[in-house]
């Protein structure tokens, strides 16, 4: 099969490779890859931001397939499903995170993209138990980009808690999904982008954003929450000046710079500043019932396989709107 590799911790590009095309173990499914979306979190592992990476690693993990082969303990699915591999690869399900429903936040967990294989190849192979199962209601090019973008996103929408004003902080894949759900949820989105980004704004618009602005500039009213998905730090002082006592901010990305040293007087007022760490199949569960109740219009460029690197290099310089997905 094809693959696109990272073959050196911090490299920044990837390498086209044949590689045996991998059988399943007995919990395992084959899965002929359809579409991958390409994350941010993929680009994190490209550059080296994210340390202990497989190597080489396959990158990629937001994959939709189609199962060829399942393992000889494998009852939920048949060859022929349509399936969804997120993040979440494996946990082991006995520690006490993962028996009190957190196995988000397993200290033994291992990453699709990260620690095993993900979807910038022709096929991969899967823990069946970590399988998703998706809305037969959108293609697998649209679908792609709701396995991270819309997962996370959703999850870091949950943390936020109540609201009825939202501010967003960085205008790409998973805000762009999460607008729609807030906005189906009758909340006002306030939407912020990086300062003369103005595709950005006009994206966030047309997604169903009630203003749209820089991030550098107050929004007309006060937030009751925010959610940051720029890897930027100095955006949490910055929101947290945005909130209404007792709002809440959430910093949806798995890698951010340093956080500024800031005023106790922006945190003071029962503020709140809080972090999402990767996901759980619950979360997948309640997301895509909800994915499958109201259409969600996901923005995709596609890609071959072999210009996955030219993908990563248009989400790095910040000339997407939405999510690239790659075909193989």
């Amino acid at each position: 099969m094809n693959a696109m590799c990272l073959t050196g911790f911090g490299r920044g590009r990837l390498d086209a490779v044949e590689r045996e095309t991998p059988a399943p173990g007995p919990t395992e499914v084959l899965v002929r890859v359809l579409a991958c979306g390409v994350c941010r979190t993929d680009l994190h592992v490209v550059d080296g931001e994210l340390a202990h990476p497989k190597m080489p690693v396959v990158p990629g993990h937001e994959i939709v397939g189609r199962v060829e082969a399942v393992g000889d303990k494998v009852t939920r699915f048949t060859p022929g499903t349509r399936v969804g591999i997120p993040w979440l690869a494996w946990a082991c399900g006995v520690c006490e995170f993962c028996r009190a429903g957190r196995e988000n936040l397993c200290p033994t967990a291992r990453y699709t993209g990260y620690q095993v294989d993900g979807g910038y190849a022709d096929f991969t192979v899967a823990e069946a138990a970590f399988c998703v199962e998706l809305p037969a209601s959108y293609d697998d090019l649209h679908v792609a980009p709701l396995l991270c973008a819309g997962l996370i996103g959703y999850r870091a929408y949950r943390m936020a808690g109540p609201c009825t004003r939202l501010g967003i902080y960085g205008f790409g894949a998973a805000a762009h999904i999460i607008t729609q759900v807030a906005v189906h949820h009758g909340v006002e989105v306030f939407a912020f982008a990086a300062p003369g980004d103005q595709q950005a704004l006009e994206f966030s618009k047309q997604v169903g954003a009630a203003w749209a602005g820089y991030s550098n500039q107050p929004p007309p009213r006060a937030l009751d929450s925010a959610v940051i998905f720029a890897p930027v730090g100095h955006l949490v002082p910055e929101a947290l000046s945005r909130v209404v006592p007792g709002g809440v901010v959430v910093c949806a990305g798995i890698h951010m710079s340093d956080i500024p040293a800031f005023p106790y007087r922006l945190l003071w007022e029962e503020r709140a500043v809080r972090s999402v760490a990767n996901l759980t199949r619950r979360d997948a569960q309640e997301f895509f019932q909800l994915a499958s109740e109201i259409r969600l219009t996901t923005h995709v460029q596609p890609y071959a396989l072999s210009d996955a690197n030219r993908a990563l290099a248009d989400l790095r310089d910040g000339r997407l709107s939405g999510a690239a997905v790659l075909v193989p």
